[in-house]
């Protein structure tokens, strides 16, 4: 399957998101360093739900490690992980992962809601520009409380990923930045 052009640009921000040093590569450190961000986001957090992130930060490296570290050095470049994160078979069960430990973090009430403010937090932890956040998260269509639904965001994390996907709400957080 060839993915479409925005499930390239959003894999290319991902990476240089994730790039936590700008060397570059991915390496276990970047993933602990932006583990610890997010997880300070949203201080309200219950301790397990921050400890499910951690792991499932840990599970996006070991997957990225596992899938394409052949030559052993602890490092992912860009053109290696665009081969596995749009390949939905070798990567769904760390970006399901993921995707709900991320969504969980956004409701720290455990409601099943999301506030604007958890959301635009963990966000900006990540290292999204605000103005896409805001329009992300008004793509989301929150309710009335300004909330949206976790699980509706954990679905947008997973097609954010789908090499398929083209019109999701989720090519907003590309919009506007240059390649």
């Amino acid at each position: 399957m060839t993915p479409t052009s925005e499930a390239t640009d959003r894999v290319q921000l991902v990476f240089s998101l994730f790039d936590a040093d700008g060397n570059g590569y991915l390496e276990q450190a970047d993933f602990d360093l932006m583990s610890d961000r997010v997880t300070a986001a949203v201080p309200a957090a219950r301790d397990a739900v921050k400890e499910r992130l951690t792991a499932s930060f840990g599970g996006y490296w070991d997957t990225l490690r596992t899938e394409l570290d052949a030559n052993g050095d602890g490092r992912i470049s860009p053109e290696e992980f665009t081969s596995v994160v749009l390949d939905p078979q070798r990567f769904d069960t760390a970006v399901d992962e993921f995707a709900e430990a991320l969504a969980a973090m956004g409701d720290p009430e455990g409601d099943g809601l999301v506030a604007r403010s958890e959301f635009i937090a963990l966000m900006l932890a990540i290292g999204f520009e605000r103005r896409n956040i805001e329009t992300l998260f008004d793509a989301f269509g929150p309710d009335d409380g300004d909330r949206i639904r976790a699980a509706t965001w954990a679905d947008g994390i997973r097609d954010y990923y789908r090499p398929e996907k083209s019109g999701i709400p989720g090519d907003h957080l590309t919009a506007g930045l240059s390649g």
